[in-house]
C-alpha cells in the first residue's frame, strides 16, 4: 500500500510541519460456507463452514529532518488469523491476513525508514505524451533506506493495491507473480532509488530475502537478496490520466527446484519436498500494470505477470502466470461521491513442473492438497466501500473462487467479508 507518511511530499516545503502523526485500524471478518472437496491435504482450505477475523492498528509517525529529508516509523498491533491459517488458495482472499497468526494482539515495528528527495529544475510544458493534463512535475530523485514493504514503492496500482480500502485478494492488490522480498508479515530491509523525469519514472531497489522461503527471519546481510526494477510511464487519453508500468525482479538465494525434488522423491520413494534440494540459484519474473481513468468516476486496471516456474516460490505465493482485469467506480451517480464499487476477475496458473510437484503430494507456501487435478485458479471479487463518516469506512466484500489451489476436485468457494476501517 502507499506510504501514508509520504503525504509530506505533497505539501510545500515552507508549509510543512516538522513532524506528523496519523493512525488507522482495520477489522476484517471473512466467512465461507461449506464447499465440496473430494480430498484435502496439509495445506488445503478447510471445506467446512468457517469464519476468521483479523485486526491491525498502526501509527504512522514521520519527522522532517531537513529540506527533502524525513524519517518514518510505523509501529503496528496485529491479531487474528486468515481462513484456514492463511492456506489453501494461491490468490489468498485477504491481504489483511499474514502468514502468521495469533489470537492475542502483539506489537511489531513494521516500518522504520529514511527518505531523501532532491528536486531539479522547474516544471516544463506538457509533451505530446502527457497532453490534456497539468504540466509534469520537475525532475526528482528520491532515495528510501531502511525497513519497509517492497510494494510500498513497486507494483503500485491506483485502483487495486490497498486491502484496507479496496480489493482484498492477494493476486489483485499485488501482481500474483511478483515474488517480492518480505518476511512473513510482508516487510524487509533494503533501499530504493526513484528518478522522475517529465512523464516517466525509473525505479530500482535491493532488498533482503528471508533466511529460508516463507520465514519470519530476514538474512539482513544481503547474503540472499532481491533486485527489483520498474519503469512507469504516465500519459493522458482523451484528457484523462493513465499509467503503464513494467516491473521485473531477480531473487538470488538458496531455493529448491521442483524437478530436483521430484527426482529425489522417486529415488527415495517419499513425498517430494523442495526444502531437501535447496541450493544457490536465482528466480526471475516480469509483470505489466495499466491503469486508466475512463470518466470522472470510473477507472479500469489490467495486470499480467509471469515468473520462473521451475523453482519454489520464495516469499509470496505459488502463482507462475496471472492476468487480472478490474474496475473501480465512485458513487457520483447515486450522490455518494466518497463511496466506491469495485469488481475484478483474475486467472492464476502454475508451470508444468509446479503442477507435477503438487500432483505428487508436495507442499508449498500456501497450497498443497496432497494430490492435484489441475486447472487454473479463477477468482472473481467485488466490494462496496461506504464512507460513513470522515474517519470510518465500512466495506462489504464477496469473492468467488473456482478451483482453489488449482484443484478441480475442490470448490467452488463463496467467501463473504465485512471490513471496518478507521483512519485519522
Amino acid at each position: 500500500m502507499a506510504l501514508m507518511g509520504s503525504w509530506l511530499a505533497t505539501i510545500p516545503a515552507q508549509a510543512r510541519p516538522t513532524w506528523s502523526l496519523r493512525g488507522q485500524a482495520t477489522l476484517v471478518y471473512q466467512y465461507h460456507p461449506a464447499f465440496h472437496a473430494a480430498y484435502s491435504g496439509a495445506n488445503s482450505l478447510s471445506p467446512a463452514s468457517r469464519g476468521n477475523e483479523t485486526f491491525d492498528a498502526t501509527l504512522f509517525m514521520g519527522a522532517r529532518l531537513w529540506h527533502g529529508g524525513s524519517i518514518h516509523a510505523d509501529p503496528e498491533i496485529d491479531q487474528g488469523f486468515g481462513l484456514s491459517n492463511t492456506l489453501g488458495v494461491a490468490g489468498f482472499p485477504s491481504g489483511e491476513a499474514y502468514k502468521v497468526g495469533q489470537s492475542i494482539p502483539y506489537l511489531r515495528l513494521q516500518r522504520l525508514f529514511f527518505r531523501q528527495s532532491f528536486t531539479f529544475g522547474t516544471p516544463k510544458a506538457s509533451s505530446s505524451l502527457s497532453s490534456g493534463g497539468p504540466p509534469p512535475a520537475p525532475n526528482k530523485l528520491v532515495i528510501t533506506l531502511g525497513k519497509f514493504a517492497v510494494t510500498d514503492i513497486f507494483d503500485n496500482d491506483w485502483y487495486a493495491h490497498d486491502p484496507k480500502t479496496n480489493f482484498l485478494n492477494w493476486s489483485l492488490i499485488d501482481t500474483g507473480t511478483f515474488d517480492y522480498a518480505a518476511d512473513a508479515w510482508g516487510y524487509t530491509y533494503g533501499g530504493a532509488v526513484e528518478w522522475t523525469h517529465s512523464w516517466w519514472t525509473l525505479r530500482t531497489g535491493l532488498f533482503d530475502l528471508s533466511r529460508v522461503p516463507n520465514s519470519t527471519q530476514l538474512v539482513r546481510d544481503f547474503g540472499q537478496y532481491e533486485v527489483v526494477g520498474e519503469f512507469e510511464g504516465r500519459y493522458h487519453l482523451n484528457g484523462l490520466p493513465g499509467q503503464a508500468k513494467i516491473t521485473g525482479f531477480i531473487n538470488d538465494g538458496r531455493m529448491g527446484s521442483y524437478l530436483d525434488a521430484l527426482a529425489l522423491a522417486r529415488a527415495t520413494h517419499t513425498i517430494p519436498s523442495t526444502s531437501l534440494v535447496r541450493k544457490r540459484g536465482s528466480r526471475t519474473g516480469v509483470s505489466v500494470d495499466i491503469d486508466q481513468q475512463v470518466t470522472s468516476s470510473l477507472g479500469l486496471f489490467l495486470r499480467a505477470g509471469i515468473n520462473d516456474g521451475s523453482k519454489e516460490a520464495y516469499e509470496f505465493t505459488e502463482i507462475n502466470r496471472t492476468i487480472a482485469l478490474g474496475l473501480s467506480l465512485k458513487g457520483l451517480a447515486w450522490k455518494r461521491p466518497h463511496d466506491t464499487v469495485g469488481a475484478a476477475f483474475v486467472v492464476n496458473g502454475l508451470s508444468r513442473s509446479a503442477r507435477a510437484y503438487f500432483a505428487a503430494g508436495g507442499l508449498g507456501l500456501l497450497i498443497g492438497d496432497g494430490r492435484l487435478n489441475y486447472s487454473t485458479e479463477d477468482i472473481f471479487e467485488s466490494y462496496y466501500s461506504a464512507k460513513l463518516t470522515s474517519w470510518l469506512t465500512a466495506s462489504f466484500d464477496y469473492q468467488f473462487v473456482l478451483h482453489p489451489a488449482y484443484n478441480l476436485a475442490r470448490g467452488p468457494v463463496h467467501i463473504f467479508a465485512l471490513r471496518l476501517h478507521i483512519e485519522t
